[in-house]
């Protein structure tokens, strides 16, 4: 029987320009860990274009590298020596007490790169990233498992680490970090080392400070709006996980190499924005704060507080370093609110009197204020009226009609006492 090479060369050519159908990566293993995929000797790990080193322990291998920043350079505008110089008391000012008095070079900043952001137990921290205030500078150490199999001993690497710390200090590690942590140390069957470390969680001190300014207090953009540091060619956070699946499936190490980066930048962004954070919510009044909608959210936090005086005067200052109309008119009911709160009433009565006097979003408010302020402070209630009256021109409101009836019936027994 002849071949026909030429059809066979057709059908050839047909099944190769089919498209590729590639797998899914598998999810994180629960409980143990699986077999190693098969790959490319381990001399791929020595070359040129990938940092650090092989390390084992009693559980296994893993990936390692470090990275040392000195003293006298700077991320941004904040220099690595002025870590080493934060006072531990400003823990307690940020975290309203919860957190005692502990050295700097007893925090550990910590990051993780995962392989999913919706967490639960099917992701890992492929990635974990610990930064550390050391004499001289500071030091990020990345711990890296190079397929799942090695789970077991970079957590063991990264709890032994753990140990010489008291205090942890993330960026939304409450919310993410942490719990993604502690699930995957319990699955290993392993205590989860974060359980005894003091957690300051730096997100929400840095919302408190510049949601009301900025658009967005995503880490990335603080590092660029507080900081001043623009990255160049940085990995995108929601692909780390393609990056990550990729390196499983070809197993070339130079993928990695955007992915610590990207790790190590973060690690130390969160570290110098620290050094910004913490003197603010420290000493609120003496803060170096240049912008007045900064000033705000240092007061409302004050005042949660129980801070009143020192959040009145924050507002005053917030008002008078300038404020776009949207928060000027909020911040100047706050003031008003908080001088009547602490016996002040000329004070409220006189902001009251601006705020009423022009078109703003708290004018029908300031108004409803007068007209309490004048029925039942002066008794005068002809006032009282004439101020609930504008409020309603302003805006139907039951509650202000009910006050117009309560008045009306007021004034006229007024009246009618006068006469007699």
């Amino acid at each position: 029987m002849s071949l026909d090479l030429t059809a066979l060369r057709r059908q050839i050519a047909r099944i190769e320009q089919r498209p590729r159908i590639e797998q899914r990566p598998p999810v994180c293993p629960v409980g143990r860990a699986p077999s190693p995929a098969p790959g490319p000797p381990a001399r791929l790990w020595q070359e040129p274009s990938l940092p650090g080193q092989e390390a084992a322990n009693d559980l296994g291998r893993y990936w390692t590298l470090e990275k040392f920043f000195p003293g006298h350079r700077r991320h941004g505008t904040v220099e690595f020596s002025r870590l080493g110089e934060m006072n531990p008391e400003w823990l307690a000012g940020v975290s309203g007490g919860e957190i005692p008095a502990v050295p700097p070079d007893r925090w550990a900043f910590l990051d993780t790169e995962t392989t999913g952001l919706a967490g639960g137990t099917g992701t890992c921290a492929f990635l974990v990233g610990v930064g550390s205030i050391e004499d001289g500078g500071f030091r990020v150490r990345l711990f890296f498992m190079r397929d799942y199999d090695e789970e077991p001993a970079m957590l063991a690497a990264v709890a032994a680490l753990l140990s010489r710390f008291d205090v942890l200090v993330t960026y939304n590690g409450k919310s993410f970090d942490a719990p993604l942590l502690e699930t995957r140390y319990r699955l290993n069957r392993r205590p989860p080392p974060l359980d005894r470390l003091a957690h300051l969680d730096l997100l929400h001190a840095a919302r408190r400070l510049w949601r009301l300014r900025l658009e967005s207090c995503r880490l990335l953009e603080l590092e660029n709006q507080i900081l001043g540091v623009e990255r160049e060619g940085d990995l995108p956070g929601e692909l780390i996980p393609h990056y990550y699946f990729e390196y499983l499936r070809t197993r070339e190490a130079f993928r990695l190499v955007p992915l610590f980066h990207h790790n190590v930048t973060d690690i130390v962004t969160l570290a110098a924005l620290t050094a910004v954070v913490l003197p603010v919510f420290a000493s609120p009044a003496d803060a170096p704060v240049r912008h007045g909608e900064d000033l705000l959210g240092i007061a409302r936090w004050l005042e949660q507080g129980d801070d009143l005086e020192g959040a009145l005067g924050l507002y005053h200052r917030a008002v008078d370093r300038g404020l776009r109309d949207e928060h000027l008119f909020r911040a100047l009911w706050e003031t008003a609110r908080l001088e009547k709160k602490l016996g002040r009433i000329d004070r409220a009565v006189a902001t009251w009197c601006d705020l009423a006097s022009g078109k703003n979003p708290m004018r029908q408010a300031a108004l409803e204020e007068l007209a309490k302020y004048y029925e039942h402070a002066e008794r005068n209630y002809p006032m009282a009226l004439e101020m609930t009256t504008a409020a309603l021109r302003l805006a139907p409101a039951p509650e202000l009609e009910h006050r117009r009836a309560r008045l009306e019936r007021k004034a006229a027994a007024a009246r009618t006492g006068r006469l007699l």
